[in-house]
């Protein structure tokens, strides 16, 4: 009798090695590395002052198109009137911020074609995440001065009670596309662009119009007034604080009609955990369209 239980055990231990590496196998780890861009109040062009972004994902396989990846993102986003086309806007606001952008999501991802069977795939992906952000500007000596807690437009001030101080933790959106390439069955490469739909107005501090000088000063300080306003910074540009509500469309702080995005550009590269690295059996010599090579 213990002569069976032990060659049961011996018999099972190799089949539960073999499903644990087979469950393993199916995870993918991930590295990205590109850069971080804004669309927003302070952003007239698309790929306009990019930042680094690097980021680390875990990526399960859950059949051989589909993915479900989880990832952290870190980058930067910069945007300022001294940086766009519009002389009307330096002139005018003569706004700027820049914000780290620290991003935990979780994804989906399908491929058009099957990477075992082709060596290129266009494919997306879509889910949800929570990222974290403070803007700031850099003063005169250097220093950081972190915007929000300023309530540039008023926001937190009783004359102002639809505007609330915004959270610098929120969720996001993300979604995007790409076209992967298949090095071999264990790695790889994929060319990605991700969007960041957002929830708030505030990513660059900047969404609506001018709150009352006077009662920015009373709550919040000089400090608060210097930052809400900074024409007056432009050789021969007006220190004149602007009218509260400022009304005139092109002369707002802010267009408070769009919500802020970020977006990410960059190379995703995976390795299979636990798999070999060299060409597979699985790979074959596949052609251009996935119909691996008749050898003759």
């Amino acid at each position: 009798m213990m002569r069976k239980t032990v060659f049961m055990k011996k018999g099972l231990l190799p089949v539960f090695l073999l499903l644990a590496h087979a469950v393993f196998a199916q995870f993918h780890l991930g590295v990205f590395a590109g850069g971080a861009n804004y669309i927003g109040d302070l952003n007239d062009k698309p790929y306009k002052r990019t930042k680094p972004a690097v980021g680390l994902s875990l990526n399960y396989e859950v059949s051989d198109r589909v993915m479900l990846r989880s990832g952290l993102m870190l980058g930067r986003v910069e945007g300022g009137d001294a940086f766009s086309g519009s002389t009307f806007l330096k002139q005018n606001r003569n706004l700027r911020f820049q914000s780290g952008i620290t991003e935990f999501n979780l994804l989906g991802e399908i491929t058009a074609f099957n990477l075992y069977n082709i060596r290129w795939s266009p494919y997306a992906f879509a889910g949800i995440a929570v990222y974290h952000f403070n803007p700031y500007v850099t003063d005169s000596a250097g220093g950081k001065v972190f915007l929000q807690p300023l309530g540039t437009e008023g926001q937190g001030l009783t004359s102002y009670p639809d505007r609330k101080p915004y959270a610098l933790t929120q969720l996001a959106i993300p979604f995007g596309g790409g076209i992967k390439y298949n090095v071999n069955d264990n790695i790889r490469l994929g060319l990605e662009v991700g969007m960041r739909r957002l929830f708030t107005d505030y990513l660059d501090d900047v969404s609506t119009t001018y709150a009352d000088e006077a009662a920015l000063l009373a709550a919040k300080g000089p400090v608060a007034v210097r930052y809400a306003y900074r024409g007056g910074e432009v050789p021969g540009e007006t220190t004149t604080y602007p009218d509260a509500g400022y009304p005139t469309k092109d002369a707002s702080r802010g267009n408070a009609k769009t919500n802020d995005w970020y977006y990410f550009t960059g190379l995703h590269l995976t390795f299979r955990l636990g798999g070999g690295y060299g060409k597979t059996d699985a790979s074959g010599k596949k052609s251009g369209y996935g119909c691996p090579s008749n050898p003759m």
